[in-house]
């Protein structure tokens, strides 16, 4: 008896997991397209649950927008190494990764305004950020350098500045199509040929 508990708690474990990603990529997606403030209606059917779902799961909005962060950092992080060893050439790999970047980088405005009043949870969420994504655009950009497509003389952080300050204001004016002007800056990266 005792071997079929054990082989249901995992599974049930590994269920959860499963749906609180889910959760976690509905919220992303809505958070991108309408914003943090986006009602949980529209999170819960764009993950086919009720909401009471998302509530058993993330008892305030904040506990939402914190882990959909958090959920989202780990995502970036993890796509830059599986771009490098999927894609074509690095440059492009650059690209698809900093694509993913701006859409982490529209919710993450919204963080900003919801965590005011926790500055110090805010600078440990940042902190997190930086320690996660920097080293991942920097294996990112010297994998392109190395290839000879981009200049070498880019710096991880700076690039990741740039890019943040090209995001700011997207996610209140539907005509401002950050990813076309952050196109424009990685365009720019290519090596003179």
């Amino acid at each position: 008896m005792n071997d079929g508990d054990g082989g249901a708690a995992p599974r049930k474990r590994a269920d959860a997991q499963r749906n609180e990603r889910t959760l976690l990529d509905a919220a992303a997606a809505v958070f991108v397209t309408s914003g943090v403030e986006a009602p949980v209606r529209d999170i819960a059917a764009r993950a086919g649950v009720g909401v009471a779902t998302i509530y058993r799961h993330f008892p305030t909005r904040a506990d939402l927008i914190i882990a959909v962060y958090r959920h989202q950092v780990e995502a970036c992080a993890e796509a830059g190494p599986a771009l490098l060893a999927a894609v074509a050439s690095p440059y492009a790999a650059l690209g698809r990764w900093i694509n993913l970047f701006v859409d982490f980088l529209v919710t993450k405005h919204g963080l900003a305004a919801v965590l005011r009043s926790d500055d110090a949870g805010f600078h440990a969420l940042h902190a997190y950020f930086l320690d996660r994504l920097v080293p991942v655009c920097a294996q990112l950009l010297r994998a392109a350098a190395a290839a000879g497509e981009i200049r070498s003389d880019v710096d991880a952080l700076e690039l990741m500045r740039g890019v943040g300050n090209l995001c700011i204001g997207a996610e209140n004016d539907p005509r401002y199509d950050a990813r076309r002007l952050v196109a424009f800056l990685i365009a720019g990266l290519r090596q003179p040929g």
